[in-house]
């Protein structure tokens, strides 16, 4: 048998270009035809030991669902990735399967791994495309026919405060075990992060209300505006007959650096900046007309994923020039390699071993603050590692430089909000406010209450809040069964 030749590169994913892009909020990455999905798809070895599987948080079987693809069963792959995953088409576009699954891919060893988080996209966002058109032509609204589960409301019932990604993964995986599910969210839309904090053109409204319509799909009903904390609870819910609860709230509360200035008009945490365009629909302006203010120049603090996402809607919404400063060298920059060319294709400059220390504005009036007018910054050099493993950034003694902005937000990651924490006694946190919880299984110090995602650790991605979020599903059917007994 000849061996199989193996294309030594990613099929390359379509996108918008960068002058046209910078002016829209329309997805960027426009993902895969069925012609260059088979083509990327024909690169998987489909090895018999698959390494990649174990690099999956959320344990999709990665060769099973290729493999349907390369055989032109596009809706098998999706049900393939659904037995694992209820959130694809999201996590096709934002999980950063660089550095899981696809970093241990065995083609990575001396070619590029197989691009697995752009055949996943394609895979949801055919599925998706299909029912659309089935919808079209019956006129009337079809569940996802990937998967059917039958609610058995003889199971206890669990509640799910939180619709972010660990929220909808740990309500789905519930469901499909048949217990009667209620997701209680905060806001008025479900979503969490997925809708106020990713920006349009990364992840649009749409792909995150289609994910939740599936997840409702199972039989999860979602309660919105239920504030936990204060609308109800835990003893609410436990009173309501609740028998388990998990908790997925995220880490909402914004960080700021202490410097002088920060009460300046004109200062936004990213929370905030991305929270008035995504969720109060700035990017949809002149239909909506959510109060928000980017001068010509706006300087962006930070080298995440947020700080990327600040940076490139602000340009969107007609910053002439964006600066984003970060006080370690590029290669310590913890946003996706991607995220990175993308912002520097669309003209942000990147302002490395920079960190600010003042921001200058006008007097104002009436006791009040003024706007910003400047920022004055101090060059870094790089010194042995920190807690973090990264090099510790150290200040260069009479290096400072100002540069005009009137606009500064800082994306510096965010903390655990202290309001559900401080309305439940008997849960234990650790020293920054953070649940405490049984690493495998996510239970906390309160019986029959688990806990997963950014409110245990602290900011971190998608796709590990997942991840966490499984686990406790599973830990939460055990404890519910042994209740039985």
């Amino acid at each position: 048998m000849a061996k199989k030749r193996i294309q030594p590169k990613k099929t390359p994913m379509p996108r918008q270009a960068a002058e046209i892009r910078k002016k829209n909020f329309e997805e960027v990455a426009l993902g895969y035809t069925e012609e260059q999905a088979l083509v990327e798809a024909n690169r998987c070895l489909q090895c018999k030991n698959p390494i990649c599987i174990p690099g999956c948080p959320v344990e999709i079987d990665i060769p099973a669902f290729i493999k349907k693809i390369q055989e032109k069963d596009c809706l098998g792959a999706i049900r393939k990735i659904k037995e694992k995953n209820n959130l694809p088409a999201i996590c096709g576009r934002v999980c950063p399967q660089e550095e899981q699954c696809e970093k241990v891919c065995v083609l990575a060893k001396k070619y590029e791994p197989v691009a697995i988080g752009r055949l996943e996209r394609f895979a949801a966002d055919y599925e998706l495309q299909v029912l659309g058109e089935r919808c079209e032509v019956s006129g009337k609204e079809s569940l996802p026919e990937t998967l059917h589960f039958t609610l058995n409301t003889k199971q206890p019932k669990v509640a799910v405060i939180g619709s972010g990604p660990a929220g909808l993964t740990c309500a789905g995986d519930l469901a499909k075990m048949g217990y009667p599910v209620t997701i209680f969210e905060a806001l008025h839309k479900p979503g969490g992060v997925l809708v106020y904090g990713i920006p349009e053109f990364r992840l649009p409204k749409k792909i995150v209300e289609q994910e939740v319509a599936y997840v409702q799909s199972l039989g999860v009903e979602l309660k919105l505006n239920y504030v936990i904390g204060k609308t109800l609870t835990l003893d609410d819910l436990f009173c309501q007959g609740y028998e388990a609860i998990f908790i997925g709230i995220g880490a909402g509360a914004p960080k700021f650096m202490g410097i002088p200035g920060e009460n300046f008009n004109g200062v936004y945490s990213a929370n905030e900046f991305l929270t008035r365009v995504n969720l109060m629909k700035a990017y949809l302006f002149p239909e909506y007309d959510t109060p928000i203010r980017v001068g010509k120049r706006v300087a962006v603090i930070g080298g995440g994923n947020v700080a990327m996402d600040s940076a490139r809607t602000a340009l969107r919404l007609g910053a002439e020039e964006v600066y984003l400063i970060y006080r370690r060298s590029r290669k310590e920059m913890p946003a996706r390699e991607e995220e990175i060319e993308n912002a520097l294709e669309e003209g942000i400059k990147i302002e490395l071993l920079t960190n600010p220390v003042r921001i200058i504005g006008d007097e104002g009036g009436n006791h009040l603050p003024g706007w910003v007018k400047k920022i004055e910054c101090i060059r870094m050099s790089l010194g042995e590692p920190d807690a973090s493993g990264r090099p510790r950034p150290v200040e260069i003694p009479g290096s400072n430089f100002y540069f005009a902005c009137e606009t500064v937000i800082m994306a510096l990651g965010t903390e655990a909000n202290p309001l559900f924490p401080k309305s439940t006694p008997g849960l234990a946190l650790n020293k920054w406010g953070y649940i405490i919880t049984d690493e495998q299984t996510g239970k906390t110090s309160l019986e029959g209450v688990y806990a997963g995602g950014d409110i245990v650790t602290g900011s971190a991605t998608v796709i590990s809040a997942m991840g966490a979020a499984k686990r406790s599903a599973r830990a939460i059917n055990e404890y519910l069964g042994s209740k039985k007994r």
